[in-house]
């Protein structure tokens, strides 16, 4: 193929074609959750309307006949989350292997799979967060904070015991502090001492005596899809989905009170969202260090593997598994997974049948303007966009949560 006739239409069409089963695959293994749980790709319209039944109808009686009686539903309201990821791809590099399909292939794979990867990073911590965009508190910058946030001189802060989580930082993040539109780089990340090192400007650090300070992922504050943290409401607690909480409208949840997890435990919230709902949990996430813990208490099961959504193929044609440790319930054996976004004293007992992430039309490579690559303005570079709009609906009754689990 000539270089006259190799147009950047020409590039675009390729890079859909052989990157739309890379992505798609990415999208379906980079968490054991997101690889099981329900998609669909029609949720078109302002906002989504989900009839949930609340009770019996009533309406029931012996020795006469009964009054009727109409039962109670919920109207769970979803509406979309806009979540992107964009790469960079060098003008030189596309020109350069324009005379050679396999070239242009091996020259963009790798950005191509690390925008997907990183994606599904950011979808998989909103997942197992509370749709704050939140990745960490500063206690008291007072005490805190030190640094002047520039390259030989970072800000380093250290983020409070409670809100730490190491998955939710990673170098080359960009961040923000509070409601401020500055951004700040991650330049280094230390878990033994929970300090993070940032790059940029900040007018809340450089003051530093502000307290109780959040960090968030960039510009995501309040708009990440809804996560996992519903299940920890109760009732009086902020409605979920526009329903309040209540009896036919929670999660099954249990404060472990520093204690060890044990087979006891995971029975009795096995058995606790069997009775509430009806059907058992078929999946079971939890921290790396509960997961060592449980692999000791179930040190005689063998392993075994898991299919992504009752082992239907993905839209690209590909299956993926995974492997790990069964528990054995009275539904049957239920899989037990590590997820590095999980909080160290937590344990989830998921339903996937029940967690459903709808998203709206044209989710993956942007291409609505025939190509995929967007010229940069100032720059001899193209960028690319993935991602979509969408939201995670999680019927809090068919799950459980064990927490304050001793690590």
């Amino acid at each position: 193929m000539s270089n006259a006739k190799f147009n950047l239409d020409d590039v675009s069409a390729l890079f859909k074609i052989k990157y739309e089963k890379l992505s798609e695959n990415v999208y379906n293994s980079a968490n054991v959750l997101l690889g099981r749980v329900k998609k669909s790709y029609n949720f078109t319209g302002k906002q989504m309307s989900i009839a949930i039944p609340q009770s019996f109808a009533g309406g029931v009686g012996s020795g006469s006949l009964p009054k009727a009686n109409k039962a109670t539903y919920g109207d769970a309201q979803i509406t979309s989350k806009k979540m992107y990821a964009r790469v960079q791809i060098d003008r030189e590099t596309i020109k350069a292997a324009l005379s050679d399909e396999g070239a242009f292939v091996r020259a963009t794979k790798e950005v191509v799979q690390k925008a997907v990867e990183s994606f599904m990073r950011n979808l998989s911590r909103a997942l197992f967060s509370d749709g704050s965009g939140e990745l960490g508190k500063i206690a008291d910058l007072a005490t805190d904070k030190s640094g002047t946030g520039t390259a030989v001189d970072p800000f380093v802060v250290t983020i409070s015991a409670a809100s730490f989580k190491e998955a939710n930082f990673e170098e080359r993040d960009l961040v923000n502090i509070n409601q401020e539109t500055t951004l700040l780089e991650i330049v280094a990340v230390d878990p033994d001492t929970r300090q993070v090192s940032l790059v940029g400007s900040s007018t809340i650090l450089d003051t530093g005596t502000a307290t109780n300070v959040s960090i968030f992922m960039q510009g995501s504050e309040n708009n990440d899809p809804e996560g996992l943290k519903i299940l920890d409401k109760s009732i009086g607690d902020a409605p979920s989905y526009g329903i309040p909480v209540a009896r036919r409208w929670s999660a099954q949840k249990k404060d472990a009170a520093s204690a060890a997890i044990s087979t006891d435990m995971l029975n009795e919230m096995m058995l606790k969202v069997k009775k509430a709902s009806g059907k058992s949990p078929n999946l079971i996430v939890c921290s790396f260090k509960q997961y060592e813990k449980i692999l000791n208490l179930l040190e005689d099961q063998k392993r075994y593997t898991v299919a992504t959504r009752a082992g239907l193929k993905s839209k690209s044609g590909a299956d993926i598994s995974f492997s790990g440790v069964e528990f054995m319930s009275v539904d049957g054996p239920v899989g037990i997974f590590p997820e590095r976004f999980v909080e160290d004293d937590r344990i989830y007992l998921l339903n996937d049948n029940h967690i459903h992430i709808h998203h709206r039309p044209g989710f993956g490579w942007f291409d609505d303007d025939g190509t995929v690559f967007l010229r940069e303005a100032e720059s001899d570079s193209y960028e690319a966009r993935y991602g979509g709009y969408l939201q995670v609906y999680i019927n809090p009754c068919f799950h459980g949560v064990i927490s304050n689990l001793s690590v």
